[in-house]
Parts: C-alpha cells; sequence; structure tokens
C-alpha cells in the first residue's frame, strides 16, 4: 500500500501545516534547478542527488564516463548558490600537502606560515579520485569526516557548508587506485552518471553550435543553504518508515533472515548502520524536494540504489555469474514488503 503516507498523515496531526511550509521552502530550489537548466541539458536525477548531498550534507561520488558535464554541473551549481568552488585533479604524483596545504618559511619574519590547499572550499570536485595513491585519499576522506585539517601543529576548520563530489571512470582501470570498502562507505551517495537520450543529446549539439557562455544568475545563499537544511530535518517520517529503512538495509548483511537465503552466497558483507542513517537522511531530503512535509516508501526506493549500490560488496560467486550489487540490491527492494 504504498503509503499511501495517509498513515504518517494520521500519526501527525500538523502535518499539513508542515507540508505548507515545505512547499513553500523548497521552491527555492526549483529556481535552482530552473537555472541549471540553462546550462545543462537532462541529467535531473544527478543534480537532484548533488542536491540531496547538500541538504543532508553528505558527500557525493559520481561514476560515469568522461563527457557527461559533471564537472560543468558541479560548477554551475557553486556559482548558482553563491559558493567557492575547487576543481581537484587527482594524479598518481599528487600529495597529501597538494591538497590540505602546507608550511611555508617566511625568510623576512623567519617564521613559518600555514598555506592552506585547495580543499578549503564549499564544494570540492575531486576529478577521477581514483587516480591518486591511497596517502592522498586518506588525507581527502580524512578531511570529509573530520571536517578539518591539520596543518603543521594547527588544526584548521573546513568551510560550512562543505560538499566533496567525486568522480570516478568505471572503464579505465590501468593505474588506478580502487578505494578501499572503508573510505567508499564515507560517501553518502554513489551516483551512477548515463548518457543522455537521443532528444537530450541533439539539444546539446543545437546549443553547441550556437556557442556563447549562459549567464547563471545567483538564486540562493549560503545562508539560505543553510536554512533549508533546518527545514529538512522537520520533514516527517513515520516509524513504520523507520522499520522499511531498517528491513532493507538489514536484509543485505542477513539475506536469509529476511526471506531471501538465495542471496547469502552472493554476497561478502553488507550495509553497515551509516548506511541506515544515510537513507533515512536522503529519504528525507528528497521528500523535500518533492514538496511533501512526510516520507513515502516512494522515497526510500527513489534513493536507495544510490545509498547502498557502494556498500554491498558481493562474493567471487556473484562475479562469476556475473551479478554485481546493483542487481542484489535491486532483488532485496523487490523482495521487502512496503509499508
Amino acid at each position: 500500500m504504498s503509503g499511501k503516507s495517509n498513515p504518517a498523515v494520521q500519526a501527525s496531526p500538523d502535518i499539513s501545516a508542515l507540508t505548507e511550509q515545505i512547499q513553500q521552502e523548497s521552491l527555492k530550489l526549483d529556481r535552482v534547478l530552473n537555472e541549471m537548466d540553462r546550462v545543462i541539458v537532462g541529467q535531473r536525477p544527478m543534480l537532484e542527488r548533488i542536491l540531496i548531498g547538500f541538504l543532508c550534507g553528505g558527500h557525493v561520488l559520481l561514476e560515469g564516463v568522461p563527457g557527461l558535464a559533471k564537472t560543468l554541473t558541479v560548477s554551475s551549481l557553486a556559482r548558482i548558490i553563491q559558493a567557492s568552488f575547487k576543481r581537484i585533479q587527482f594524479t598518481p604524483d599528487l600529495l597529501p600537502a597538494d591538497l590540505t596545504g602546507t608550511l611555508i618559511y617566511q625568510q623576512h619574519s623567519g617564521e613559518f606560515v600555514a598555506r592552506k590547499g585547495p580543499i578549503f572550499a564549499n564544494l570540492i570536485l575531486a576529478d577521477e579520485i581514483n587516480r591518486a595513491p591511497a596517502k592522498v585519499q586518506s588525507a581527502l576522506l580524512e578531511a570529509m569526516q573530520e571536517r578539518q585539517v591539520t596543518i603543521g601543529d594547527t588544526s584548521y576548520p573546513l568551510d560550512d557548508p562543505f560538499l566533496v563530489m567525486a568522480t570516478q571512470n568505471p572503464i579505465e582501470q590501468e593505474g588506478t587506485y580502487p578505494l578501499p570498502e572503508a573510505q567508499i562507505d564515507r560517501f553518502m551517495l554513489k551516483v551512477k552518471v548515463d548518457y543522455p537520450s537521443r532528444d537530450e543529446e541533439r539539444q546539446i549539439l543545437e546549443r553547441m553550435m550556437e556557442g556563447g557562455e549562459v549567464p547563471l544568475e545567483p538564486v540562493l545563499g549560503l545562508d539560505d543553504l543553510r536554512r533549508l537544511r533546518e527545514s529538512v530535518r522537520l520533514v516527517y517520517t513515520d516509524d513504520k518508515i523507520k522499520e522499511y529503512i531498517v528491513d532493507l538495509v538489514r536484509a543485505t548483511r542477513a539475506p536469509a533472515e529476511a526471506g531471501k537465503p538465495d542471496l547469502e552466497p552472493l554476497i561478502d558483507y553488507g550495509a553497515s548502520p551509516r548506511a541506515t542513517i544515510f537513507l533515512a537522511r536522503a529519504a528525507r531530503a528528497h521528500a523535500f524536494l518533492r514538496r511533501r512535509g512526510y516520507v513515502t516508501p516512494e522515497d526510500v526506493k527513489a534513493v536507495g540504489p544510490d545509498v547502498l549500490r557502494h556498500r554491498v560488496a558481493t562474493s567471487y560467486e556473484a562475479e562469476a555469474e556475473e551479478i554485481d550489487s546493483e542487481s542484489i540490491v535491486a532483488q532485496i527492494f523487490d523482495h521487502i514488503e512496503v509499508p
């Protein structure tokens, strides 16, 4: 009974007032998306997932071949929301100090002064994160977790909001350093960026033939974004939805208990409780984008694959049968009863 979100409405008497408030607040995000449409053709799921990351304070891993406008999307969004933006191209010879900063000796004063690295910005695009060695990946992921960076003996807080958008190419694996599972788990969402449709590609061609850069209007400030984050926290999640989220995540760890014993040999290990927290937060943000003051099972289903696909490790048996984590997560969503 997909939700019919009526149970949520009955359980919380002020839900209509909350929905009205959220409808007003979410109009600001519609303006952001409309402005983005002037630059980006299609890719609405990717845009929405990036906004969900912003609204929840979670980081996003984008996976897709080059040329799908990932960099343009992030840089355009930074201009629209008036956020500082830095793009870091990860290479095998990159050092942690190239990311975080270092101490510079000033001869005239005889002192060491901290020079902050490019990680001190609101929006970081870590391009091809799997091309840098483990110590650089570790420096970035530590900054993502702690939201501060230590240079010398002093710790410096990172900007607020602080969001890392990392990209990786799923095809080229030569000369790459795959992210360890413990580190990839820190990304709230892993978004697969697909090719545009035929009509979208034709539209892209028309725009490029016309040439010229589209001037973007800033429609939101960082203070507005912080207020929107507070509004997302007000979105109501019914107990049945919470049970549904816990059942989904637990099914990735113990599929036999959930009634899917056939998945047991295909999973090395499942999603951690961090996935449960992220799934609940992302579902609230998705409801907010849909102008609702309450979460429905459809919200959980919409963001579930993005939260879980990088948290389910497949076994050798699954690889031999060419079954990936994506299809395992899909089977779990099909099997678990919807409230």
